[in-house]
This record gives C-alpha cells, structure tokens and sequence, in this order.
C-alpha cells in the first residue's frame, strides 16, 4: 500500500518539473507527471525486491530524487526533440 504514496510523491514531483521547466506548450501536461509515478514505481519496487522495507527512509529518499533525476532529463531531451521535428516539418511545409 505504501507504493501508492511513491507513486503520488513521483507524480507530483513531476508536475513541479513540468512547471518549473520552460516550452510547457510544446509537451504534454501529462508526460512529466507520468515520468516521475512510473521513475518512483520502479525505484520502490526495486527496493522492496531489495530487501528495504517502508520502515525505512531509503525508499521514501529515492521515490523523491528519482523521479527528480528522471524528469530533469527526460523532459527537456523530449523537448529539445520535439522542436527540431517542429523545426523540420515547417521546413518542409515552406518548401
């Protein structure tokens, strides 16, 4: 039951990286927060698989930094990635 609240920690901290990044209007306001639930799923999931229970801080710590790590770098990279097809797709429509 406590992998519900990871999941809600992941989301949420995806949401705050949704908003805290620039080009909002060129992603999804669901991929981030997506990202970060599935980011913090998987770490947890690990973990009780690992031998750490909700009794201790380890996996609450990374259900809170790995969804942090993911969405830093996933969203912007898929940004970035959306632009230049953008780019190319006017491009081509200029043409």
């Amino acid at each position: 039951m406590e992998i519900l609240l990871g999941l809600i920690f992941g989301a949420v901290v995806g949401l705050a990286v949704h908003y805290a990044l620039p080009h909002r209007d060129q992603r999804g306001a669901l991929l981030a927060p997506l990202a970060g639930a599935a980011a913090s799923g998987v770490s947890w999931t690990v973990l009780t698989w690992a031998g750490f229970g909700a009794g201790t801080p380890v996996p609450w710590i990374v259900a809170i930094v790995a969804p942090a790590v993911t969405t830093l770098i996933l969203v912007p990279a898929l940004t970035r990635a959306r632009q230049r097809s953008d780019a190319a797709l006017r491009g081509r429509r200029a043409a």
